[in-house]
């Protein structure tokens, strides 16, 4: 019994401190890191950085961090790191491969955060889907539709396809059709749409709009019509145009021609 207890000691005594040790670097080590991560967000922060790419940023920094804080833990308490470093590698590679898909989303994400094709605001179409950037997530876009619906779509579709991005010039075009009657006279025609043009505030003069015959239809001349609006006003200028453009051809009794109708005859 005497001997037991001395042996328990020898081990208390050899591996006691070791483990205080490990304990001791894994608290200090983890408040450090809090600390680091915290001053590293409030720095990007100041600089004006990117909300989605500060966010990144800090959990990656902080992320590493630990990893090395619990490696030196347990190195510190005699547990051979090497071996522990290829068991994580070996359980990474496991996982990795369990979870191929997640982590072409990851990549992804890293790549739309780093090179900022779009960011939160901005109105996209892209992945199959159109509407407002809210989130843009290490695995997932979340986007908001202009009828108030929530679309998450992976990184990976996200990047996989063309990304229009709609918000990131200061102006657009709005491209209109309009088609008359071949009797009306093409004049006439286009002092109508340049009045109705010229009564909507939100259009801007500069580039000027442009009032073209695209083509001879079947039944109809038709006009390209293409003012330049300021971005968040197109929805507002498409509408208002169309509008307005169909009171000034009733003002001046311009005559727009009917679609025409497919009739089918039925044999008995």
């Amino acid at each position: 019994m005497d001997k037991f207890l001395f042996m328990a000691q020898d081990y208390l005594a050899l591996y006691g401190v070791k483990i205080l040790g490990a304990i001791a670097i894994l608290i200090i080590g983890l408040w450090i890191a809090k600390i680091i991560s915290k001053s590293v967000n409030k720095m990007l922060t100041k600089k004006e950085m990117d909300p989605t790419l500060v966010k990144f940023l800090t959990s990656l920094i902080r992320v590493a961090l630990i990893a090395f804080v619990v490696i030196a833990a347990i190195s510190q308490a005699g547990v051979e790191t090497t071996s522990f470093i290829a068991v994580l590698g070996a359980a990474g590679l496991a996982i990795g491969l369990a979870l191929q898909g997640s982590l072409s989303n990851f990549a992804s994400g890293v790549m739309l955060i780093i090179f900022r094709p779009i960011k939160v605001g901005d109105y996209i179409e892209g992945g199959g889907n159109q509407g407002i950037v809210e989130e843009i997530g290490i695995f997932v876009t979340t986007l908001n539709t202009l009828d108030n619906k929530v679309v998450f779509v992976p990184n990976s579709k996200m990047t996989a396809d063309n990304i229009i991005n709609y918000s990131t010039k200061e102006n657009r075009r709005v491209d209109l059709v309009f088609g008359v009657s071949y009797k009306e006279d093409l004049d006439k025609v286009r002092t109508a749409i340049s009045e109705a043009l010229s009564g909507n505030s939100k259009i801007l003069t500069d580039p000027k709009p442009d009032i073209l015959v695209s083509k001879l239809a079947d039944n109809s001349v038709n006009f390209e019509v293409r003012p330049w609006c300021n971005s968040e006003d197109y929805w507002d200028v498409y509408y208002s145009v169309t509008e307005d453009v169909k009171k000034k051809f009733v003002e001046k009794n311009l005559e727009v021609p009917f679609p025409q109708r497919v009739v089918h005859m039925h044999q008995n």
